[in-house]
């Protein structure tokens, strides 16, 4: 195991007068290769670059973090990006002492911290404030765990809970400040939009086609979905990001799927373009008509893009996942029968539609119907976005809660 440096984290742990903490550190491992990174870069940048906050954030896998943030170097054990601290976490076994401890401690999805640092965070005096960053989800029982205390078996430590969310209950949705003002300013000059495209290696043909950005797990039945869209009735060009189904792409392009590839089989183009850091990633949501995303990141992103999006989620045993799609799917589409198109879509893009697993999905249809759909899938988009912002964003909500447990 590797041994951590006291010296590591020099940043003093108080917050200032005004009760704003000065030092912040997030404890990440990544499981979902861009999902748990993404999050966490995020929320790193954006405390750092909004709010001032010295910001350690602590590492496994330095290659995924790389083909989000380009400037990371995946072999440094140190480095700086963006005025954020990275620290490659190797291992688990280390010495602290108190004054290595962030005024704030986050550990991302319930991760182990190193058992050095906990027991220097029950050193400090006073307590450093300690939260367990959970996963977004819609269902029900999240806003009564939200912000729920759970105390050390053997220090005097507490932990407490913090939920992203839909609700005010919640702590809200990652939003950057002007967000949503940039992405109308981009959305409203087809000439940057056009521009953009063609950076990324997209032909003018398919910027005049639908244009459809595609980030799935790699079960997705995306050749059975590009069947249908070649029959369709409409060019429909297709962005997928290098890596992404490359099976299945390579089957379509039928050579190597790298970036700049692309092959035109019907109505369908399919065009590989590089994969990106997250500012060009949010330029790619706003810039088509339809995303198709994955996990928890890149579905965050989609909702602020202001466009029609399905989600792939996240597997998970005993199929615990499609409870969680559901329960996002009915606050989202809202009335029975409202956006049926667009639920029925979801669910079989995820494997999820009761009573017709041993069916073939007639993937024609499905999108035939998600398409009727999608007129009132964009207002839907507007009228969400609103209630969402209405809520606040999860950095500041964040750090609020920090302070009234001070």
């Amino acid at each position: 195991m590797a041994r951590f440096s006291a010296a590591a984290l020099p940043f003093p742990t108080m917050f200032h007068q005004d009760d704003q903490p000065i030092s912040l550190a997030i404890f990440c491992k990544v499981v979902d290769n861009f999902g748990d990174i993404g999050i966490c870069w995020r929320l790193a940048r954006q405390l750092r670059g909004e709010h001032g906050i010295e910001v350690t954030l602590w590492v496994d896998d330095l290659h995924s973090f790389r083909r989000i943030a380009p400037a990371v170097d995946p072999d440094a054990a140190t480095q700086t990006v963006e005025g954020v601290r990275v620290r490659h976490w190797a291992g688990q076994d280390g010495v602290f002492a108190p004054r290595d401890v962030a005024d704030i401690v986050i550990e991302f999805f319930g991760v182990d911290i190193p058992p050095g640092y906990i027991a220097a965070m029950a050193r400090c005096e006073p307590r450093p404030v300690w939260i367990n960053y959970e996963g977004l989800s819609a269902e029900a029982w999240v806003e009564g765990c939200h912000a729920l205390p759970s105390m050390h078996p053997r220090l005097k430590l507490t932990k407490h809970f913090f939920f992203p969310g839909f609700t005010g209950k919640t702590g809200g949705l990652l939003r950057e400040r002007g967000l949503v003002e940039a992405r109308e300013r981009f959305q409203g000059d087809p000439a940057a939009v056009a521009g953009f495209l063609r950076g990324l290696g997209v032909s003018d043909q398919e910027i005049g086609a639908f244009k459809v950005s595609l980030f799935c797990y790699p079960h997705a039945p995306v050749a059975e979905l590009f069947d249908a869209w070649r029959e369709d009735g409409r060019r429909i060009a297709c962005l997928v990001p290098e890596g992404v189904a490359r099976e299945q792409v390579a089957a379509f392009l039928g050579t190597d799927p790298v970036a700049g590839a692309g092959a035109t089989r019907g109505a369908l183009s399919v065009r590989v373009i590089p994969f990106m850091p997250q500012q060009d990633y949010d330029r790619l949501l706003w810039a088509c008509d339809l995303n198709m995303v994955r996990g928890e990141d890149s579905w965050v992103r989609a909702q602020w893009a202001g466009r029609p999006f399905v989600w792939h989620i996240y597997p998970q045993d005993e199929n615990l996942h499609h409870v969680k799609l559901r329960a996002f799917l009915e606050k989202y589409t809202g009335e029975a029968g409202h956006l049926r198109g667009l639920a029925d879509f979801s669910l079989r893009w995820n494997g999820a539609r009761e009573g017709y697993m041993d069916e073939r999905a007639d993937w024609t249809a499905l999108w035939s119907s998600l398409q009727a759909d999608l007129p009132a899938i964009a207002q839907r988009a507007a009228a969400w976005q609103a209630s969402m912002l209405a809520n606040g964003d999860l950095v500041s909500n964040l750090l609020n809660f920090a302070r009234s447990l001070r």
